[in-house]
């Protein structure tokens, strides 16, 4: 339904996306993943024929991007990130005139309006003014547009960004529900329990460039290793990381006040480090576990714990 190949995109000498090759085939969940930056609605945006590649080549459902813009269209429905409604129509106005400009007509439309609503928990919502809706109620009825048509291919650009624990939840069932009537859907995001509910095949985004692709399985059993993350007030003495390094049977990684311990059961093997640190404990600042999860993955592949405002969001 989606093939991307060798796609590059600049901004000025800026690089937002680096020769990604991608697929999505039908009925297929992509999780594409990455922080801020990465180039997730850059793609989005090339795919949805809003931005032109630099060089590449991307096709949905056999049509040339580029080449066949408006047959490429016909095929895709599309959440970006900001948000954008008729602020001064009701939630049924709204959905009713994206309807219309995607070719639904008369009862049909209605009835389709109708539907998404129910799904999405808009129903009650639906003839009031938008302006008149809170954060996540807006991001709903947005949402709502981009599966008016029954599209055969979705792109859903971080479509939880401040949407409460009720919104997150009935989207979710909305994209299980088209990917089981055989959409193939793009879910961009940065909140990775979202990609491990959907069991959605898995593309890292990272500077531009794809770093990694699988399942979560396949990811988790290549790249993501257990831990405890010892972060001290200063650079612990070199018999600290040797005593740590015994204790655990292999090999830790040091950076600066940091101390990584390998273990494939971390919980249990915090009462022997605090034991086998003694007076050195009263350095310690923070402990961390980690589990062989997606966040795990994603700190493996990129080499060094990241910053807070690069982070993947472990838990909305």
């Amino acid at each position: 339904m989606l093939e991307l190949d060798g796609v590059v995109k600049h901004y000025g000498a800026r690089r937002a996306l680096g020769g990604v090759s991608l697929q999505a085939r039908a009925g297929e969940i992509v999780g594409l993943l990455g922080p801020n930056g990465a180039g997730k609605s850059t793609l989005v945006s090339i795919v949805a024929g809003l931005l032109r590649p630099d060089s590449g080549r991307v096709v949905v459902a056999g049509h040339d991007v580029v080449r066949e813009p408006i047959a490429a269209a016909h095929h895709v429905g599309i959440a970006p990130q900001e948000i954008g409604l008729y602020e001064v129509l009701t939630a049924r106005e709204n959905l009713s005139s994206f309807g219309a400009l995607r070719g639904l007509r008369g009862r049909a439309r209605l009835a389709r309006i109708d539907t998404i609503a129910a799904a999405l928990r808009l129903t009650h919502l639906l003839d009031r003014p938008v302006q008149t809706l809170s954060g996540g109620e807006r991001r709903r009825v947005h949402t709502a547009i981009a599966f008016l048509h029954e599209p055969p291919l979705l792109l859903l650009d971080e479509p939880t960004v401040g949407a409460d624990i009720d919104t997150r939840h009935a989207l979710l069932e909305v994209v299980h529900a088209a990917a089981d009537r055989g959409a193939a859907v793009v879910y961009s995001t940065h909140y990775l329990p979202e990609i491990e509910q959907l069991d959605a095949w898995v593309a890292i985004l990272v500077g531009g460039e794809l770093i990694a692709t699988g399942t979560v399985d396949e990811l988790v059993a290549h790249h993501a290793e257990a831990a405890v993350e010892l972060r001290f007030a200063a650079p612990p003495n070199a018999d600290v990381v040797v005593r740590l390094a015994a204790l655990a049977g292999g090999a830790v990684v040091a950076d600066d006040t940091v101390v990584r311990v390998p273990a494939p059961a971390p919980a249990a093997l915090i009462p022997p480090i605090m034991r086998e640190l003694g007076a050195d404990a009263d350095g310690l600042r923070a402990v961390t576990l980690q589990h062989a999860d997606l966040d795990s993955v994603y700190l493996a592949l990129r080499g060094a714990p990241h910053e807070e405002n690069d982070a993947l969001v472990a838990a909305p």
